[in-house]
């Protein structure tokens, strides 16, 4: 019998002339090229790095305006720089004592450099530039109760500096019957902008995974790339690619926040850990991408319009939205909220919860480990299950395919 000499009605990469980790880069690298060369990636890589870097600009001007007020103290009122600092900080109003030459009181206050100067203690006798501000203004009138106080316990023959070190450490014992628990600032920051942060990223990634899914289809490359490639090596090539850009987009993002609150000291009065939660929003972007852009990206197979794309990934898209809104609404004011607590260990819910309880020092790491093992583990399902409905179809055309029907035939 003579062979049969036939072409080979396979994919190449079926006949073993391209291998699957080779197939996956070749796909990988033509998006990662195409997709950071557009306007679009790099405007909203430049747009999220500047939002970022002024928002810390900002925080840190308005931070700044909490600073202690400079007050100055001539020689002849030195001694009591001290009493006066901790009446202040009795009535929460923090000050920067400073002593100040006689001769140098004027230009000092002319310059700004301190908001006001005592100059005497008996008589007690400030100098200010313009008026005396209203914070600084119930210090003084307390300081000189104290000061009128020590007098008189001086002329019945006591101790004034003892007097005046019990009233200024007079504190009422407060007992709460609910508390409030203490919001850590820079944690709270943190937090809204992992979750913020993440969820645009993921929703956008995942977008174009489908939205390329459904061009391909449209313009009937997929026909061509399809007769050298499997559609699960196309599938996993256009993710990866697509997840390394958005990677390199959130990676870019986040230093720039880490490096702006670093730089700016933001971060100083903070118990937050931007370390660990840069690498955990970091983690939780691949995972959560992986796993929405292989269901995105399999549901845009089903049609073959730009315009039906919505129809079909609008149900994942919702279940992207609602841990995130969750998360920015109930965490930074609730970190222990049991809901929330645990929806976090919920694959894809995880990559939008888990992050902002990292950042609110809310979650420990055995807890993330855990829902992360949790995530992963479903990864291998997802990609069995969008690789099947890919290849039923992927090559598809006309009106929208229902999941059964593409799953048969793949």
């Amino acid at each position: 019998m003579s062979a049969d000499t036939r072409p080979s009605t396979r994919p190449a990469a079926a006949t073993g002339e391209l291998g699957t980790a080779a197939a996956i880069r070749l796909v990988a690298g033509r998006e990662i090229t195409t997709r950071v060369r557009t306007r679009a990636f790099l405007w909203t890589t430049a747009l999220f790095v500047a939002a970022i870097v002024l928002g810390g600009v900002l925080l840190d001007v308005v931070g700044g305006q909490d600073d202690a007020a400079p007050v100055g103290f001539t020689p002849d009122a030195a001694q009591v720089a001290t009493a006066f600092e901790a009446t202040a900080q009795g009535l929460g109003i923090p000050v920067e004592a400073e002593e100040v030459p006689a001769d140098a009181t004027e230009q000092r206050l002319l310059d700004g450099e301190v908001d006001l100067v005592i100059t005497s203690v008996d008589p007690f006798e400030v100098s200010v530039r313009n008026a005396v501000g209203r914070d600084l203004e119930p210090v003084l009138t307390a300081f000189a109760q104290q000061l009128a106080l020590a007098n008189a316990v001086t002329d019945l023959g006591g101790d004034p500096g003892d007097v005046a070190d019990r009233i200024a450490s007079a504190r009422a014992e407060v007992t709460a019957l609910d508390p409030e628990p203490k919001r850590d600032g820079g944690q709270v920051v943190a937090g809204y902008i992992a979750g913020i942060l993440l969820f645009f990223s993921l929703m956008t990634a995942g977008q174009l995974v489908a939205q390329g899914v459904v061009e391909e289809k449209t313009s009937r490359v997929v026909e061509l790339l399809l007769a050298s490639l499997r559609p699960a090596q196309l599938m996993a090539g256009k993710v990866l690619g697509i997840g390394v850009v958005g990677l390199v987009q959130i990676a870019l993002v986040v230093a720039a926040g880490a490096g702006t609150a670093t730089a700016l000291g933001l971060l100083e009065s903070s118990s937050l850990d931007i370390g660990s939660t840069a690498l955990w929003a970091l983690v939780w972007f691949v995972v959560g991408f992986a796993m929405y852009a292989l269901v995105l990206g399999s549901l845009g197979a089903l049609v073959s319009r730009q315009e039906d794309v919505g129809s079909v990934i609008g149900p994942v898209t919702t279940l992207l939205v609602i841990p995130y809104v969750l998360g920015v609404s109930i965490l930074p004011w609730d970190p222990t909220n049991q809901l929330v607590t645990w929806l976090s260990y919920v694959p894809f819910c995880s990559p939008l919860l888990m992050p902002i309880r990292v950042a609110l020092g809310a979650a420990e790491t055995w807890e993330s480990l855990l829902a992360l093992g949790l995530s992963i583990a479903l990864i291998p399902v997802l990609v069995w299950l969008a690789g099947r409905i890919y290849s039923g179809a992927v090559l598809h055309s006309g009106g929208k395919m229902k999941v059964r029907e593409a799953l048969r035939r793949g």
